[in-house]
């Protein structure tokens, strides 16, 4: 094959729940709709507001963890958007000619 390397463009699905999910997606999409369905139960849905306000939790919680190309999903875009302005601006090098005296 002439030194070329073919690596699989599905290589780290096999370590994913069903293909998309890690365990605290489902963590994340489960405590979402649970939440959802307990104040379902529990509210009074006869306006339409109300309805909104409860499907609200099921909603978020499948954006977040909804894939999106280049990231896994959403949450890993919210994560390393906040990592990026938050995290430190200044960088040292640390090269092999740190010590350099030029």
């Amino acid at each position: 094959m002439e030194d070329n390397y073919l690596i699989p463009a599905n290589s780290k699905k096999s370590i994913l729940i069903l293909g998309f999910f890690t365990s605290l997606d489902l963590a994340i999409f489960l405590i979402g709709v649970g939440f959802s369905l307990i104040l379902l139960m529990m509210v009074d849905t006869s306006s339409l507001p109300a309805m909104i306000m409860i499907i609200t939790p099921a909603l978020l919680s499948a954006f977040l963890v909804m894939p999106v190309p280049y990231y896994h999903n959403i949450l890993q875009l919210i994560r390393n958007i906040v990592n990026f302005l938050l995290g430190r601006r200044r960088y040292y090098w640390k090269g092999w000619c740190v010590t350099s005296e030029e």
